[in-house]
């Protein structure tokens, strides 16, 4: 008797606190992984085949705030990271992002979070002037800051513990040089979000590395039909051998208007980031290459790192600069094939 008075019990307790993570659900944007509660195991909980090897549950709550939305093909696969970190380390992460490329939104979204004091903050930092304030106001309210993808250079004086991604730079100067090494002497560069510090650095770095001028052709991230036109546009006004995008969104119609204007394979392509389609177009040899910055690490490693952090107290610094690179990795049709398989699973 005594024993079915306690398992009715633990019965009604379990049912309360189902509903109180139901209510914490329905306030987040995206979660993934983890109860908030205190930490235990599926086999300690009974939830599990009692084999012991369990994920086990941190009270750890994170945020993830991009400036990219992760309906975003490039954005998805970040997001992906995330939601696979958070099942492997047993904690609960909400993924937000402002609507479009706003830095005034993104800013309000990070002192949000930073009101609801998480455990832990991951951030991308594409305009580290409009996001100052808000990041330095989660440092100072003792929250362990991270960023990933954006942000490299300006990330340390923010009072960013560590930053996870790529110095963009660096990687449009790789690009340059190898369409230097092609032969090409003149090219454009086509850029979905001027004013992103992160892919103003990429066209620069790639002019150069390429060591002639290089046009900036702004397009709309939104209009991939309006991006077209404008690639034909500029390839009327100035006839060039090559064009370098910065994303998917970009390589797409660009490769579009280079096969409607009759240039496709007279113009070399290469481009930032992978996709399904730039896969395909490196492997048919229609485009040169692709620089991946492994998107998908870039959201998993900040979530295992704070973890960590908060369980340690330590961090891998990566560098003495503490970025942690994750490229740039370059992508040609020797190696397309095989990136496809990874790209069709969520992880390229």
């Amino acid at each position: 008797m005594r024993r079915s008075v306690w398992l009715v019990l633990l019965l009604a307790f379990a049912l309360v606190v189902a509903a109180c993570g139901g209510d914490d659900d329905a306030e987040t944007t995206t979660t993934a992984g983890g109860d908030g509660g205190t930490a235990t195991t599926a086999a300690d909980s009974g939830d599990g085949d009692g084999d012991g090897d369990a994920v086990t549950q941190r009270g750890f709550r994170f945020v993830v705030v991009s400036h990219g939305q992760a309906s975003d093909p490039f954005w998805s696969v970040a997001a992906n990271g995330v939601t696979a970190a958070a099942d492997d380390m047993g904690v609960q992460v909400e993924y937000q992002a402002p609507g479009t490329f706003d830095m005034v939104e993104m800013s309000e979204i990070i002192e949000a979070a930073v009101a609801s004091q998480p455990d832990g903050l991951v951030v991308t930092i594409p305009d580290a002037d409009a996001l100052a304030d808000a990041i330095t106001a989660a440092v100072d309210a003792g929250i362990p800051v991270i960023s990933m993808n954006s942000g490299s250079d300006a990330f340390a004086d923010l009072g960013v513990l560590v930053h996870v991604g790529q110095t963009e730079y660096a990687a449009g100067l790789i690009a340059g040089q190898r369409f230097a090494a092609e032969g090409i002497g003149s090219a454009i560069c086509i850029n979905q979000e001027v004013g992103n510090t992160a892919l103003d650095d990429r066209c620069q770095g790639f002019e150069d590395g390429l060591g002639v001028e290089v046009d900036v052709i702004p397009v709309d991230l939104a209009d991939p039909t309006g991006t077209q036109e404008t690639v034909n546009g500029a390839l009327q006004a100035n006839p060039v051998e090559g064009i370098l995008t910065l994303g998917p969104t970009g390589a797409i119609p660009t490769l579009a208007a280079l096969e409607e204007s009759g240039n496709l394979g007279s113009v070399s392509l290469a481009t930032f980031d992978l996709g399904p389609e730039v896969l395909t177009a490196i492997d048919e040899g229609t485009m040169l290459f692709a620089i991946d910055q492994a998107q998908y690490l870039q959201g998993y490693l900040p979530i295992v790192l704070l973890t960590k952090y908060l369980e340690t107290g330590a961090l891998p610094l990566g560098s003495v600069d503490r970025v942690i690179l994750t490229g740039p990795q370059i992508v040609t049709s020797d190696v397309a094939a095989d990136v496809i398989s990874f790209s069709e699973q969520g992880l390229r």
